[in-house]
């Protein structure tokens, strides 16, 4: 008795998670005919279809679990204040404090993906520092600045492990200065 009851409540559990359709055929009903001529006529019945309604396809789908929230939230430029005149060619080592002001974690899967300006010299897309939420950390690119001389800017963005992207977008801000002019004899 026990096994039957699981059995039931496994199938039942495996057709829940079923998308079906369910149409009903048509009815059988029964039509009285009357004797033809006299005593001791038979009766006899004749089958006549009954249409019934078609229900609708119904699609049984397990609940979706709430999810979480993707949310940075800049904090500070913890190098290279905007507007730094830097060298052509010099290696900048930007870092900024970002705080996981959302509810997920970010993990592995999560990126920085470069969305405007120049990349100078640092890959299109990298990983993203991993942070639990509510957590502050400092994210960190490694760039190289242009050889011209001129005002340059590269801004990235956090995405999540769908390539959704979310929160304030960093960047970085710079002048290249002209290069000094080499002395002469």
């Amino acid at each position: 008795m026990k096994r039957l009851a699981w059995l039931g409540i496994a199938l039942w559990v495996f057709l829940a998670g079923c998308t079906f359709s369910v149409q009903r055929k048509a009815a059988v009903g029964a039509t009285f005919v009357p004797p033809v001529g006299g005593e001791g006529a038979a009766v006899r019945l004749t089958p006549t279809p009954t249409p019934l309604p078609v229900l609708p396809e119904v699609a049984v789908r397990p609940t979706a679990v709430a999810d979480c929230t993707n949310s940075l939230r800049f904090v500070a430029d913890e190098t290279i204040p905007d507007n730094t005149v830097v060298q052509p060619g010099e290696a900048l080592d930007k870092r900024w404090r970002v705080k996981n002001a959302g509810t997920c974690n970010w993990d592995g899967r999560y990126r920085l993906r470069h969305i405007a300006g120049w990349a100078m010299g640092a890959p299109e897309e990298m990983a993203l520092f991993p942070a639990r939420a509510g957590a502050e950390v400092v994210v960190r690119i490694v760039f190289t600045a242009p050889d011209a001389p001129g005002n340059f800017f590269s801004t990235w963005q956090a995405v999540d492990p769908l390539g959704r992207p979310f929160g304030d977008p960093i960047y970085i801000q710079i002048t290249v200065a002209r290069p000094k002019p080499t002395a002469t004899p």
